[in-house]
């Protein structure tokens, strides 16, 4: 990326200084038009030329800069990075905690530019939920990021994060930082958090978890779901930020019924 910018930075010196050497022979022939003033033939012979070498100089410029703006293109296209297909085990793994063996599931569908995702998040909701269930209850994240522009990008963030073993203190992170998840903003949280940050920008740059992020966006919309956050509680469906008393007049009728 900064060797792009460099290279169109050049572009525009190329483009000025192209302008200026024009310009300095438009005033010469100007000149050459004053000095021929005595003679009408030579004044439009030197008017006709100047025509001619104005269009020439124009044809040159314009296709330099198309030339140049075409290599800029190649080049940048040529050393982004590319993105490591994922595989079916990649694919398959979501974000969790508690066990697997757990009688009662909790997938949320949710984004990180959302405001009441953020709310919901930081009212303390989810840690109660670990901290008065344990392991009985499992907690599966899904990324719906349909809120704001940046939402998608932010999803993708926090999937590079998973791939780093640090998937929930990114995304605790994000939603106290919220709504600030621009690329550059997504990146600095990754240094903060001491994630390998070659390996986070390769990730995020070259898009390599989007298809994670557009698989659980697409299971979101098949499930009708139209808004975040949303919820799934052993199949049945919550629409948006439920409160402690909500979940656990849900979890507790499944755990007394299967012990």
């Amino acid at each position: 990326m900064a060797f792009l910018t460099y290279l169109l930075k050049i572009i525009l010196v190329f483009a000025t200084k192209g302008c200026s050497v024009h310009l300095l022979y438009v005033n010469k022939i100007n000149k050459r038009i004053t000095y021929a003033q005595g003679s009408p033939k030579n004044a439009i012979r030197s008017a006709a030329q100047k025509r001619r070498q104005q269009g020439k100089r124009k044809t040159i410029v314009t296709f330099s800069l198309i030339g140049l703006v075409i290599v800029a293109i190649a080049i940048f296209a040529l050393t982004r990075p590319r993105p490591e297909p994922l595989s079916a085990a990649r694919m398959a793994l979501d974000p969790s905690f508690g066990s697997e063996n757990a009688k009662v599931t909790i997938v949320e569908y949710s984004d990180y530019g959302c405001p009441s995702c953020q709310a919901w998040h930081n009212s303390g909701i989810l840690q109660k939920i670990r901290d008065t269930y344990g392991d009985k209850v499992r907690f599966v994240w899904k990324d719906f990021p349909i809120i704001t522009s940046a939402s998608p990008k932010a999803a993708e963030a926090g999937q590079c994060a998973l791939d780093q073993g640090k998937f929930w203190e990114y995304h605790d992170l994000l939603y106290v930082k919220s709504p600030a998840i621009g690329i550059n903003d997504l990146k600095g949280y990754a240094t903060q958090l001491g994630l390998d940050q070659t390996q986070f920008n390769n990730c995020l740059d070259s898009g390599q978890n989007i298809p994670k992020v557009d698989q659980s966006t697409n299971e979101g919309h098949r499930l009708g779901f139209n808004g975040a956050p949303a919820f799934v509680v052993n199949g049945q469906k919550l629409i948006g930020p439920p409160s402690f008393e909500t979940l656990k007049s849900i979890i507790d009728p499944i755990l007394t019924a299967t012990n």
